[in-house]
């Protein structure tokens, strides 16, 4: 676990979340937050992330929306502690399984779910350096392929549900043959940093079962102008009330089927 004196304390969605964190370890940022925004749930539903690290991107929801049964596994013991500790410090409930989700707590194999939120590591086995802190190492490269992810949250979806992920852009094509027929009303948004950038991330949402047409959406830019030229930060408008303001991301809020009420036919089987 981690000492008193290896971890900082720091605020999120303007100060609305206090979040601890590993000061040298894996840090969150924008990624969690955007996340969060992208899952259109409603009080009440069951909501599942998977690799939830400190428990942000699952307490920013929270946050959002009130009355959601939260739960979170993560495979790194300290940081599921870490997550335990920020939702209890937010007073908000957070169930979160100590495990990996290649071989997930039989608990955990025995619930559905009717969101499962994902930010999985960003790169592949063997690219690039490797990070020199171990829990950073293990929250950024995948050990697990991303395929494998994906198949796991299908799996713990109700029928109809809907898998929420944020990726880098470049895996979008992964992204899409692992959700192959198993899901639909596949929607794309992409994340440029600025203006007239390519995006460097991908949030995607997927329903299990679902067949609405597939949406490519126009670029949610992060900030404003073609460069950094000030002191602090320069978030477009729409990005600050996502980031500073806890709002929702726009365009994202699909009708959500309250599931756990029993509202799917009862003729949809879960395939999966």
């Amino acid at each position: 676990m981690f000492g008193p004196d290896e971890i900082t304390t720091d605020g999120f969605l303007g100060g609305r979340l206090t979040i601890a964190q590993p000061a040298a370890g894996y840090r969150a940022a924008t990624d969690p937050v955007l996340l969060a925004a992208a899952v259109a749930a409603k009080p009440g539903q069951a909501v599942l992330e998977l690799g939830c690290g400190a428990g942000v991107a699952s307490l920013c929801l929270g946050w959002r929306v009130a009355g959601l049964a939260l739960a979170g596994l993560e495979v790194q013991p300290a940081y599921a502690a870490l997550a335990r500790r920020n939702a209890e410090a937010n007073g908000q409930d957070l169930e979160v399984f100590d495990g990996d989700l290649a071989a997930m707590p039989a608990a955990l194999r025995s619930r559905t779910f009717d969101h499962v939120i994902a930010n999985p590591p960003y790169f592949g086995a063997g690219s690039g350096t490797a990070a020199r802190d171990p829990g950073r190492e293990t929250a950024q490269r995948e050990a697990t392929p991303l395929g494998d992810w994906i198949d796991a949250g299908l799996r713990r979806l109700r029928p109809g549900g809907w898998l929420t992920l944020i990726q880098a852009a470049e895996r979008l094509p992964g992204i899409l043959a692992a959700l192959g027929r198993r899901a639909g009303s596949v929607t794309v948004l992409p994340v440029a940093p600025r203006p007239g950038r390519a995006a460097g991330r991908v949030i995607v949402t997927a329903r299990k079962g679902g067949r609405a047409p597939f949406r490519l959406m126009a670029p949610f830019v992060l900030h404003e102008g073609a460069a950094h030229l000030r002191d602090g930060d320069d978030y477009s408008g729409q990005a600050r009330a996502v980031l500073r303001e806890g709002a929702a991301l726009p365009g994202l809020d699909t009708p959500a089927v309250n599931l756990s009420a029993g509202a799917w036919p009862a003729s949809c089987a879960d395939a999966v």
